[in-house]
């Protein structure tokens, strides 16, 4: 028996900006755990919904401006990140654009999510999560947590693949940073920083 093969995301998109509303709710459905997962550790709950909302309509508007070289996926988290600079953009009354290469969910002064995360390597990284720069954060989650290669990862950042490399290992040092200056205990530190992965992929089970 022949089994109807799903339709790519791509295709789905075409068919939604056609009109068809079940396809954009299947193209939801698919991917609005990654999406809201990626706002969630840097905005509150709330705004967290919204930008993934908008995110995903603005994938309709969009959809003529990319080249189609990545996954759909790529392309959506590159549209979500471009809704945060907006986010805070909007929040700075006029002010300077957003460095999001260089300053922190911390420096933007976002509220914490409601998210409260079970262990204290858990809540340890999180918090040192949001205390480094904002490109650095997205890099780690994308590639720890959705598992994004750095090729795509530097299509969502717009900077070469070379430039992904070298910022993911400046992340995981200002991480470790962080870490030993935020804990409780050097303890606490080094066993969280000894087993990043590990508390990694469980944190990012904690946002689903």
């Amino acid at each position: 028996m022949n089994v109807a093969k799903e339709p790519a995301d791509f295709e789905l998109l075409e068919q939604w900006r056609d009109g068809d509303r079940d396809a954009g709710n299947a193209l939801f459905t698919r991917h609005f755990r990654s999406l809201f997962r990626f706002f969630r550790t840097k905005v509150p709950d709330e705004t967290a919904e919204d930008l993934t909302q908008v995110s995903f309509l603005a994938c309709v508007d969009g959809r003529d401006k990319f080249r189609g070289a990545s996954s759909f996926r790529t392309y959506l988290f590159a549209i979500g990140r471009n809704q945060l600079f907006m986010h805070f953009r909007k929040r700075g009354r006029g002010e300077s654009d957003p460095a999001l290469g260089t300053v922190s969910m911390a420096d933007l002064g976002a509220g914490p999510s409601t998210l409260v995360a079970a262990k204290a390597e858990q809540r340890l990284l999180l918090r040192a999560l949001r205390r480094i720069p904002v490109d650095f954060q997205i890099a780690i989650e994308l590639y720890y947590w959705e598992g994004v290669s750095t090729a795509e990862i530097a299509v969502v950042l717009e900077v070469p693949e070379g430039t992904v490399r070298s910022r993911l290992t400046r992340a995981r040092a200002h991480l470790s940073t962080q870490m030993r200056e935020l804990a409780e205990s050097a303890e606490l530190a080094e066993s969280t920083i000894a087993d990043f992965e590990q508390w990694a992929n469980s944190l990012r089970d904690g946002l689903e």
